[in-house]
């Protein structure tokens, strides 16, 4: 065959792979729409907004308090270590009969791993929580006189305490004005435009900045409560909401008698 007629041919196959792929969006390209959410979801509501926001979740809960069940600072501590990936209400169920004999370090170092860990064994991960709940008592007593420290920092080296359990100890038993971001702040805090983050440590610190300062200490305690209860993950209860007005959440649960 002619090289004119070869040539010929490669460049029409050129042009017709061009149309199609022209005519194909790559799986990587978003819809407008959901650009628009993300833009609409990573949006910060005014200083105006905030204040009116917290104002509504103080006077419905003037005085909210944490749902996990402690006697003192201790049992908060292992508590709240727990908790983790866990339900406040199944951590409850099963320290009620622990702590009723284990309320202080010693008393729990004296039980032992594997008898701590019969009394934790419907939570999820109790295996290793068991260990750290052992682990922890034993360093409370070594380093710190029995006493559970009031700096964050300090709780933070403690075996399974991590930012977050450091933040709802030094908020709950010490009153500090610190911001446990769990997973109902995270999304909370994105979906309403108080402090939008990738992270959970950019939400915390965003967060810290935007609240008043008079709501400071109970704020964290309004946004778990709000997420768990009202602004849920899969179908926010938005018809009860107490701050759907001030909400820019673009994907809001419609009220069924306007339905």
């Amino acid at each position: 065959m002619p090289q004119s007629k070869v040539a010929s041919k490669q460049a029409a196959s050129k042009k017709a792979t061009s149309k199609k792929s022209a005519a194909k969006p790559s799986a990587k390209q978003k819809s407008p729409a959901k650009k628009t959410q993300k833009k609409t979801m990573r949006r910060r509501i005014s200083t105006e907004t905030v204040e009116q926001i917290f104002a509504r979740f103080a006077e419905a809960q003037p005085e909210p308090k944490g749902e996990l069940e402690h006697s003192n600072v201790y049992t908060l501590l292992v508590a709240v270590v727990l908790s983790a990936q866990a339900t406040d209400a199944g951590v409850n169920r099963a320290t009620e009969d622990l702590f009723a004999i284990a309320d202080t370090p010693e008393k729990m170092v004296a039980l032992g791993e594997d008898t701590v860990r019969d009394y934790i064994k419907t939570i999820g991960l109790y295996r290793n929580k068991a260990k750290n709940v052992i682990a922890l008592s034993q360093e409370l007593i070594d380093k710190y006189d029995s006493a559970v420290p009031a700096d964050r920092d300090i709780l933070e080296t403690l075996p399974g305490v991590g930012r977050k359990t450091a933040n709802v100890v030094m908020n709950v038993w010490f009153g500090e004005p610190t911001m446990a971001v769990d997973t109902h702040v995270f999304r909370i805090a994105n979906r309403l435009g108080l402090a939008p983050g990738k992270t959970p440590l950019e939400v915390e610190a965003k967060l810290l900045k935007v609240v008043p300062p008079q709501y400071g200490v109970p704020s964290h305690h309004w946004l778990i409560l709000h997420g768990r209860y009202i602004c849920t993950a899969r179908k926010p209860a938005c018809p009860r909401c107490i701050i759907r007005d001030l909400c820019i959440f673009p994907d809001k649960t419609p009220d069924p008698d306007n339905a």
